[in-house]
C-alpha cells in the first residue's frame, strides 16, 4: 500500500535563517472575460423576490419586457379559481399601477391555496420593491412587505393536539 504525502516546498531565508512555505498566487494566468454591449442586451434579464406564508414557499421573478401572470407554468385564473385569491395576489399590482406594465413568474411549493396566495402577493410586493424602489412606501404604509410569522403550532406529548389536554377526572 503506497500513501500519498504532500510535498511541502520550503525556502529558507538567508537573513533570519527561518524556512517559510513558498505560496503560488492565484489566477494569475487567466485574464478575466467580460461580456460585451451587444452580449449584455441580449440576456434576459429578471428580478428574482421569495415570499413565505405558512408552508407556503414562493419564488417570484419579473420581466420588464413580458406581461402576463404565470403560476407553475399555467394561467393566474386556472390555478387559482377562486376571485378573491386572484385579487390577493394582484393586490400590490393594482396599489402601485404596474398590472399590465411587468411580466410574471410564479414558482409555488407547499401548503394550501390561501397560503400560497398569500406568499405569492408578499413575493410580489418584494419584487416590485426591488425593480421600482420608489414604490417602497405605498407598499409599506399599506402592510404588503411584512410577513405574517403565524405559522401552526407543533403537538406537545401528553396532548391531544398543540393545547388541547385531556380531560379532567377527579378520580
Amino acid at each position: 500500500m503506497v500513501s500519498k504525502t504532500k510535498e511541502k516546498t520550503t525556502k529558507t531565508s538567508k537573513t533570519s535563517g527561518k524556512t517559510s512555505k513558498h505560496i503560488k498566487p492565484k489566477n494569475v494566468d487567466k485574464p478575466e472575460t467580460k461580456i460585451s454591449n451587444k452580449e449584455e442586451n441580449n440576456i434576459e434579464r429578471y428580478v428574482e423576490a421569495i415570499g413565505r406564508r405558512k408552508t407556503s414557499t414562493v419564488r417570484v421573478r419579473g420581466w420588464i419586457n413580458k406581461k402576463g401572470i404565470t403560476i407553475n407554468d399555467i394561467t393566474l385564473e386556472q390555478y387559482f379559481p377562486n376571485i378573491e385569491l386572484q385579487e390577493k395576489l394582484l393586490e400590490p399590482l393594482k396599489l402601485t399601477d404596474m398590472l399590465n406594465k411587468i411580466g410574471i413568474t410564479i414558482k409555488v411549493s407547499g401548503g394550501g391555496l390561501t397560503g400560497q396566495a398569500e406568499a405569492s402577493r408578499l413575493g410580489i410586493a418584494r419584487l416590485l420593491d426591488k425593480m421600482f424602489p420608489d414604490t417602497n412606501h405605498i407598499l409599506r404604509v399599506s402592510g404588503m412587505l411584512t410577513r405574517d410569522p403565524r405559522k401552526v403550532e407543533r403537538k406537545k406529548y401528553g396532548l391531544h393536539k398543540a393545547r388541547r389536554a385531556p380531560q379532567w377526572r377527579k378520580r
